[in-house]
């Protein structure tokens, strides 16, 4: 009798967790959580410059009454989500106690800051940004380097495309702020 040999069972993908994202040790990479799936999400110095670049333009604008956060902020989105905008806005009186929370934050912000990199899947960007005005953001600016463009996007999914030259403003979530879009982007 000819033996017989069993298939291997196919591995089970791992469903990650909150708490599993918490304790990834600090690879230098940023990660989101999506639908169980960890997720890499691209960044490298010239991203990081911008996005840095944005925050300090944006903070005085925020402050006394919203906190600016930057990429390793996690937001818990309706779906369930971690989701980490590279930089975002939120109003004090959507937080606990005007307090951040030691861990990830229940609703995403105000407003919500992608720096866009071309190996980013326009599908990938477009669920994101359906997620975030699911959980409560008012606003999602995409940043797009390569082009020098702003694209901002409204709750009610207006949006309006910014080049080099125009002036992207913060109202109404960030009153009196302004800057040329081309001054977004490092030469």
């Amino acid at each position: 009798m000819p033996a017989t040999t069993a298939k291997p069972k196919p591995k089970r993908k791992r469903r990650w967790t909150e708490a599993d994202l918490l304790n990834l040790p600090d690879d230098g990479r940023k990660y989101e959580l999506v639908n169980g799936r960890l997720v890499e999400a691209p960044i490298g110095a010239r991203h990081g410059e911008i996005s840095v670049e944005l925050t300090i333009k944006v903070h005085p604008f925020a402050k006394p009454w919203a906190i600016v956060y930057d990429s390793t902020t996690g937001f818990r989105t309706a779906r369930g989500n971690i989701r980490s905008p590279d930089v975002s806005v939120m109003r004090k009186e959507r937080l606990p106690d005007g307090k951040s929370p030691v861990g990830f934050a229940d609703g995403t912000p105000d407003l919500a800051v992608e720096v866009i990199s071309p190996s980013e899947k326009t599908s990938d960007i477009l669920e994101k940004i359906a997620e975030y005005f699911e959980s409560g953001t008012q606003e999602v600016w995409l940043l797009f380097p390569e082009h020098k463009q702003v694209h901002r996007y409204t709750a009610n999914l207006e949006v309006q495309v910014l080049n080099e030259d125009d002036i992207l403003k913060g109202e109404p979530i960030l009153p009196g702020f302004e800057v040329r879009v081309g001054d977004l982007f490092v030469e």
